[in-house]
């Protein structure tokens, strides 16, 4: 699909990885750098029932992150409410996800915004149907990836696996980098204070940031929106 502005797709190992956060924390950061942000999350599931409304609390983070661009309905245009994969929550309502809106809400934030960030869902193997995963969106959408990793023992392995997945999915998915987050304080796990080294040893792509617990910033400056042009950036790269 080609597109223009550029972009960046924000997928995770797993879910609860804190994709969201890094997302708004992502946003913020292009936001202050005078950036015109447009976020996108194409499906919700797990949504919460106010007023009558399905209200998605990850596209409304998204959303307050960009300066509230657009509306909540086309930061996400559609929510679910059982805590499901989102084919299986749309079937639980008697309903069924929209393959084609899922791709037609791309273009609302690619008419008005100089840089788009697309929040998956789960992560890159996680299902939006029977035939159909989050990695064919993003395969479509072109954007490199940015892979949110959670600071925890396992990570390692479902962070190859991941970059791996997305080295091999059709024709390659571009990867940005890695972020590692920490969404729990500091406790018994020791791998927390190895698990960054190992993965910039063993990661062709590069580990571009940490994100403290409760941080409200990363610990190393970064280029988003030259990163989200993607220039030499190849696939495996």
């Amino acid at each position: 699909m080609p597109h223009q502005p550029p972009g960046l797709f924000i997928t995770g190992t797993n879910t609860e990885v804190g994709k969201t956060y890094v997302a708004a924390l992502i946003a913020r950061s292009l936001r202050a750098a005078g950036h015109t942000v447009g976020v996108y999350k194409p499906v919700a599931s797990g949504c919460r029932l106010v007023d009558g409304k399905l209200v998605s609390d990850d596209a409304v983070s998204l959303w307050e992150a960009a300066g509230r661009p657009g509306t909540l309905r086309q930061v996400c245009p559609q929510q679910f409410r059982a805590p499901l994969a989102p084919h299986l929550a749309a079937k639980a309502e008697g309903k069924e996800i929209d393959a084609a809106a899922l791709r037609d809400g791309l273009s609302f934030w690619t008419d008005n915004s100089d840089i788009v960030l697309v929040e998956g869902v789960g992560g890159l193997m996680s299902p939006l149907g029977e035939e159909e995963y989050v990695a064919d969106l993003a395969a479509e959408f072109g954007y490199p990836l940015v892979v949110v990793s959670l600071n925890e023992l396992g990570t390692i392995n479902a962070t190859l696996q991941t970059l791996m997945a997305a080295d091999s999915y059709k024709e390659g998915l571009p990867v940005a980098g890695v972020v590692l987050n920490n969404i729990k304080p500091a406790g018994d796990d020791a791998s927390l204070s190895t698990n960054r080294s190992e993965l910039s040893a063993r990661c062709r792509q590069p580990l571009l940031a940490e994100v403290a617990f409760g941080g409200d910033d990363f610990d190393a400056p970064v280029d988003w929106y030259e990163l989200a042009r993607g220039e030499g950036l190849g696939v495996g790269d």
